[in-house]
């Protein structure tokens, strides 16, 4: 789940549309106080700051976040492009940092470099077990079977396997595959477990999706 902060709207939406394009939840926030409190309740993958925010600018919520012992990834954006700039900017605790105007290739590139950094990813396979989840083709691997995944159905499987055996309520997935603003169907999280299921049940992964009652569902992986 990706934080984007970005107070033009011209360069917000295609920036969100092109991250959610290749399967990523974004909250897509437009000052920085908003993105403050968002930040620090809901688990985030990455932080995408501009630069130059309303109210708290990007610099300044990532020296705060990391003062807070903080430690997902952070791009920056900016047009700022001197070299005490960029210094400035990594010291405030960034990753990394990308020059405006923004090329979305590049972004996108930028963003699969930094989640490789969860010691869960190898490359852009996913790994529970046997079981392989392959970010640049959103499919589900299990030995010699595949099985392909709509966008949704990866960014839930992706969350499972980030958390396996814990028990995941219906409001906590709303919140991390549903952007801030979007209002999912009451059943939506229902049908999209029953989805999942079917997927990997063609793949020969039976009953690893467990329905917590009153309290929500948990990948149980074999052997784990």
């Amino acid at each position: 789940m990706i934080l984007l902060v970005e107070d033009d709207p011209s360069q917000l939406e295609p920036l969100r549309a092109a991250l959610l394009k290749v399967g990523h939840t974004v909250d897509a926030i437009a000052d920085g106080e908003t993105a403050q409190w968002f930040a620090f309740r809901k688990d985030y993958d990455l932080l995408i700051l501009d630069w130059m925010l309303p109210k708290v600018s990007g610099v300044e919520l990532c020296q705060v976040y990391r003062r807070a012992g903080k430690l997902t990834p952070v791009l920056m954006l900016t047009a700022k492009d001197t070299v005490l700039d960029k210094v400035m900017g990594l010291d405030a605790g960034a990753d990394d940092y990308l020059v405006k105007p923004v090329d979305v290739l590049e972004l996108l590139a930028r963003v699969r470099a930094l989640g490789r950094r969860s010691p869960m990813w190898q490359g852009d396979i996913l790994s529970l077990g046997d079981l392989q989840l392959h970010v640049s083709t959103l499919t589900l691997e299990l030995g010699s079977l595949t099985t392909q995944l709509s966008s949704r159905e990866f960014q839930l499987m992706e969350y499972l396997m980030r958390h396996p055996r814990q028990v995941l309520s219906h409001n906590q997935i709303e919140q991390a595959l549903w952007s801030w603003g979007e209002e999912p169907e009451s059943n939506a999280v229902t049908t999209l477990v029953r989805r999942l299921r079917q997927r990997l049940q063609t793949i020969g992964v039976k009953d690893w999706i467990e329905t917590v009652h009153r309290m929500g569902y948990r990948i149980n992986p074999p052997n784990l």
